[in-house]
């Protein structure tokens, strides 16, 4: 948690990790007021380099961590024009890029990782983080690279008590195996075009609905007390939340206003079950507004 911008999980704890420096995520739905969408990625660049100049220059960067679909974040996809550019500018100073996968990999987004979305573009990490999903429940993460940099590590430097785990990594083998035979990446696809279908129907009926946005089975929904001046409705939000607890369904909010409602439903879901969590859903919607 020590990288974690979200400040509900660092107050009180510190110090924290020196040398981590944030640039702005490219989140067009907020661009900044009168910003053309062409203008948008030389923008969220600019804030890349930004930080070149004011915190660390590039030849003291080490890494750029990207999630390619921000979690606690709001949901947020990483465009991939983004992606691209963040590569060359990684490959123009030596940097290594990588993909955080801990909240989007194993089939959430469609592929077993979201960065596959970036390979079919043409770019790839050079580290991928995952954990989550991994193991079924067992505590287990992964940190996944090329040989020349797996092996670049000093001798005796990469270990721990807990690594290499018997139970959590058979455990993950057959998560894997499980999902690769039921073909989740694609169940996820389809979880994902009924959401969003829903989601969107919603949207032209509840102005409190700003956007909605995602990958695959990895949906947010983005609360606003107007869709035009798009103000943050964090209080709305939160009744919603509570409305489906009241009623069985059991949603989690997210984002940086706190106005984000996030679908992470188990990939096992039928379609009936996500019927009926769709439908209670929309009517907390109705009873919160």
């Amino acid at each position: 948690m020590t990288m974690t911008s979200k400040k509900a999980y660092t107050t009180g704890l510190g110090p924290l990790v020196t040398g981590v420096f944030r640039a702005r995520f490219p989140y067009y739905y907020r661009n900044p007021e009168g910003m053309p969408q062409e203008k948008a990625l030389d923008y969220y660049m600019q804030s890349i380099e930004d930080v070149f100049e004011e915190c660390g220059a590039p030849d003291t960067v080490a890494a750029i961590v990207v999630e390619p679909l921000q979690g606690e974040g709001g949901f947020i996809p990483a465009p991939i024009e983004w992606v691209k550019a963040v590569r060359n500018v990684c490959d123009k100073y030596g940097i290594l890029l990588i993909a955080d996968e801990v909240q989007s990999g194993f089939c959430r987004t469609g592929r077993m990782f979201a960065s596959e979305y970036w390979k079919e573009a043409g770019v790839m990490p050079d580290i991928l983080a995952t954990a989550k999903s991994i193991a079924a429940g067992i505590p287990l993460s992964a940190i996944i690279a090329g040989e020349e940099i797996m092996e670049s590590a000093a001798p005796g430097t990469i270990g721990g008590t807990f690594c290499g785990n018997p139970l959590a990594c058979a455990a993950a083998l057959k998560v894997i195996e499980i999902m690769e035979r039921d073909h989740l990446a694609e169940r996820s696809c389809q979880i994902g075009e009924k959401v969003m279908a829903r989601y969107r129907e919603m949207m032209g009926k509840y102005p409190v609905i700003g956007d909605v946005r995602g990958l695959g089975a990895m949906v947010g929904i983005e609360f606003v007390k107007d869709q035009t001046t798009k103000e943050p409705a964090p209080e709305l939000t939160s009744a919603v939340v509570q409305a489906c607890a009241s009623m069985g369904l059991i949603v989690e909010s997210a984002g940086t206003y706190h106005n984000v409602i996030r679908f992470l439903a188990p990939l096992v879901i039928t379609d009936e079950q996500l019927e009926a969590g769709l439908d209670i859903f929309e009517k907390a919607v109705e009873m919160s507004i």
